[in-house]
Parts: structure tokens; C-alpha cells; sequence
């Protein structure tokens, strides 16, 4: 935001295009990154419902410190139980790409 409180845009080159499989998991839409991850609206062709997916982006996968810092949030995550914090699905790794599956919450 600028000071005097106009928005500005900001565009985000997002590493996965709508139709990329991660396993189980259909990308269908961006939804936002930042300093550790890129999140996705996606479908679980399983069990057939909308998931958010978390991925770790490319130019971070090469830093073990990095990777395991996602590791430890997948874990954080998967023993929280709280009506306001997402729930951890699954975690996984595709071609190269380090991902967590978390419920979506529209809004």
C-alpha cells in the first residue's frame, strides 16, 4: 500500500500451472505466495473435494536448512487442532517439489 492509502499491484510469477498433478493433487488456481511457499486451490482426485496445496518453491528446495524448516511447519501444523488454523491433509514430494495439503477455507 502507498502512504497516501491507494493500493498498488503486485504481481507474483507462480511456479505451477493450473493442470499440474502432484500426486493425487490437481493445481487449479493460485491463490498467493510469500517468503516460504506458494499456496494453490487444488482438487483431491481421491477423494474428490477442494484442497489448498503449499509448495515449497524450486529456488528454495536446494537449501536443506529451508526444507527442513517445511518439514517442521507440516509438523506444527499436523498437531495443532483449532477451529481457526487449517488442518494438514498430507505431505508429500513430486518431481522434485515439496508440498503440503491443507483443508481450503474460502475467504
Amino acid at each position: 500500500m502507498k502512504t497516501d492509502g491507494s493500493k498498488v499491484a503486485c504481481r507474483v510469477d507462480m511456479s505451477l500451472a493450473a493442470g499440474t498433478r502432484l500426486d493425487s493433487y490437481e493445481i487449479v488456481a493460485p491463490l498467493g505466495a510469500g517468503g516460504m511457499g506458494e499456496v494453490y486451490r487444488a482438487r483431491d482426485t481421491r477423494l474428490d473435494r477442494t484442497v489448498a496445496v503449499k509448495v515449497l518453491p524450486a529456488h528454495l528446495t536446494s537449501d536443506p536448512e529451508l526444507r527442513q524448516r517445511f518439514e517442521r511447519e507440516a509438523r506444527t501444523i499436523s498437531s495443532l487442532n483449532h477451529p481457526h488454523i487449517c488442518a494438514l491433509y498430507d505431505v508429500g514430494h513430486h518431481d522434485g517439489t515439496d508440498y503440503l495439503v491443507m483443508d481450503f477455507l474460502e475467504g
